[in-house]
């Protein structure tokens, strides 16, 4: 008899009749690490291009409009596909999905790097996006199902962790890869920003050999079919919105871009109906809106997005502001922050701790130190400025990146703490969707505010405007935090 058969019941003859129970997946530690690769991945690969698009658009000629789709074209296919990665893992089984996901990132990052023109470069994103949008809802779905308990804490809260720091830490990493050029043998001078996508390929090749090994597989019960027309209009929605909001200023704001805020609206109202259509008719939507009537879900995510708005916005200026207006090199851009990655890390780690001790008002302590690091780094630019080094910068990067260290990981775990196991794939798309959009989204609006201040009051002036809707948006976060539960599952 299998170890998946157990004797427990017995026939009208007395006769011992087996029922086929299927052990509930067990991530082991190698399994936890290897997720938290396909985690990484995406999110640096959203932030590492940053440092890299002067270099872009040097060899390429590629122009600011190209540019801000070099960035923009992942990060749109990276957010509308997300949900529905999250529905196919929990219908064709998530470690298949995982696997697929990884294949096709290494892939599509081998592509990007061997690009011989910018709109083949763009091309290579958005596929690029698709793959991490296979991949990435795998990661929570996996987490959430083959995990319980105090694992589960200890593993949300890596996973925090892991997010807030493949944002810094892909920026610092594109940095150092633009300047140390490690291929310029083969590829020449175009070497620096290649690199950034060749470096994937060894990492994807690696996490498939180690998840192929360690990473249990696991799906639905009850997986539900794809929902297509809810589908296509959170796709509608979200490229109406973002799409005209990143590319408007590069492209000199042309009908089109109004058009699309103009849908956007109706886009979002039609997309809420036929979800709420479905779920009342016994249907499996897309995102079902009875998911978010969790209160632990949907509070988080209200605080979710003014945190990824702020935090997406202000990596992008920073890289600008660093390169462009204290004309630093790639490296010693990326290097400045490695005061926040640092700090954001030894956050994340303490986390844990003090969850247990103090609940949710973990998160509004980090927003305050936040919001204090932020006020620091706007009083140093306005000082120092254009004279500012890596140690100028350090004690409001420092301070910064202790806060969000704080907030970020404990809000993860709170989004997800109350969605069921069978569900696992639709909350964790629903929540990386949002932290995708809005990290999108702060690009798109605080990246245009930057460089249209900086385009007549200078780079020092638009900085420090930046930096203060930044505060604005961290000290509505740390409002917003003080109605979360106070016990964090």
């Amino acid at each position: 008899m299998s170890e998946s058969s157990v004797l427990t019941k017995t026939s009208a003859t007395g006769t011992p009749v087996a029922r086929h129970d299927h052990p509930a997946p067990v991530l082991g530690g190698l399994g936890l690490f290897t997720v938290l690769i396909g985690a990484a991945l995406p999110l640096v690969d959203f932030f590492i291009v940053n440092v890299a698009l002067p270099t872009i658009d040097h060899d390429l000629a590629a122009g600011p409009a190209l540019l801000e789709l070099v960035v923009a074209g992942y990060g749109l296919a990276y957010a509308v596909l997300l949900v529905l990665g999250g529905r196919l893992g929990d219908m064709a089984g998530r470690r298949r999905l995982f696997l697929v996901g990884m294949a096709a990132f290494g892939l599509t990052s081998l592509a990007c790097g061997l690009a011989p023109d910018a709109w083949t470069l763009v091309g290579a994103r958005v596929a690029q996006g698709a793959a991490a949008a296979l991949m990435l809802p795998q990661v929570l779905a996996t987490i959430q199902a083959s995990t319980a308990g105090p694992r589960r804490a200890r593993a949300m809260s890596l996973y925090g962790a892991t997010a807030g720091l493949s944002m810094v830490a892909g920026q610092i990493l594109g940095g150092v890869l633009v300047s140390a050029a490690p291929l310029s043998s083969v590829l020449g001078e175009s070497a620096g920003w290649r690199s950034v996508f060749l470096v994937n390929v060894p990492v994807a090749v690696v996490g498939l050999v180690l998840a192929v090994r360690s990473v249990p597989e696991s799906r639905s019960d009850r997986p539900a079919p794809v929902d297509v027309p809810g589908t296509l209009l959170l796709a509608l929605s979200l490229v109406t919105l973002l799409a005209p909001l990143t590319e408007g200023r590069a492209a000199g704001w042309p009908l089109w871009t109004w058009v699309s805020l103009g849908l956007f609206p109706f886009a979002a109202v039609a997309f809420y109906r036929v979800e709420r259509r479905a779920d009342a008719r016994g249907r499996v939507p897309l995102v079902p809106p009875s998911l978010l009537r969790l209160e632990s879900l949907r509070r988080g995510l209200v605080l979710v997005v003014p945190f990824s708005v702020g935090f997406g916005g202000f990596m992008f200026v920073i890289a600008v502001a660093l390169q462009q207006g204290l004309e630093m090199g790639p490296a010693a851009a990326g290097l400045s922050l490695a005061p926040m990655a640092a700090a954001f890390f030894a956050a994340s780690l303490a986390g844990p701790r003090l969850v247990r001790r103090f609940g949710s008002r973990v998160v509004t302590a980090g927003g305050v130190i936040q919001g204090v690091g932020v006020v620091v780094l706007a009083l140093t630019v306005w000082h120092g400025w254009p004279d500012l080094g890596l140690l100028g910068l350090l004690p409001g990067f420092a301070v910064a990146g202790l806060g969000q260290g704080l907030q970020l990981p404990v809000l993860m775990r709170i989004v997800l703490s109350d969605v069921p196991a069978e569900r696992a794939g639709v909350g964790g798309g629903v929540m990386t969707t949002t932290q995708q959009a809005s990290l999108a989204l702060g690009v798109a609006t605080l990246g245009t505010l930057f460089l249209s201040v900086a385009s007549g009051a200078g780079m020092r002036d638009a900085l420090i405007v930046t930096l203060l809707v930044q505060l604005a948006a961290v000290v509505l976060t740390t409002l917003l935090s003080l109605r979360l539960p106070r016990t964090v599952g």
